[in-house]
């Protein structure tokens, strides 16, 4: 059934809500995917503070042009069907958890994404997941910064 402008516009304001509050967006194509395989990839990225929707490709460009200038670069390559991955905290934790999943599954692709703002390709997305968490490297550094102090302290 068709939706009526004032439906759409409805729903354009809603996904231009949600998008706004995304720090990266990633398009993957689900083409030939069961419910269930979806099902294991949404919650896959709710432990990395993630979602996957699935919009109206036309309703979500207007969304990202007129309410989500933070990811614009991907207003473009909406074609086909599109899910959007949309990071909400650490932006290598879910594409880790994305392109964990993605591995096993041939028919799920990943196509490109934006990281504040800027465009991202899928090798480079890979590159970010191979990263660690945020508070592995903040540990990492309070190491480096403390090791000195305790050499100093221990002699």
């Amino acid at each position: 059934m068709a939706m009526t402008k004032a439906e759409k516009q409805t729903l354009k304001t809603e996904i231009g809500a949600h998008l706004k509050g995304a720090k990266a967006a990633i398009i993957a194509e689900y083409r030939g995917m069961t419910v269930a395989e979806l099902t294991e990839l949404r919650v896959k990225l709710r432990e990395a503070k993630a979602e996957f929707h699935v919009y109206k490709n036309r309703v979500a460009r207007v969304a990202i042009k007129e309410d989500a200038q933070n990811i614009l670069p991907l207003a473009d390559k909406l074609k086909g069907p599109i899910g959007l991955v949309l990071a909400f905290g650490d932006t290598a934790a879910a594409a880790k958890a994305l392109l964990e999943f993605a591995k096993d599954k041939e028919n799920f692709k990943v196509h490109d994404a934006v990281m504040d703002g800027v465009g991202v390709s899928p090798a480079q997305l890979k590159a970010i997941s191979d990263l660690p968490s945020r508070d592995v490297l903040m540990a990492k550094i309070v190491g480096t910064l403390v090791s000195p102090h305790r050499g100093l302290v221990t002699e």
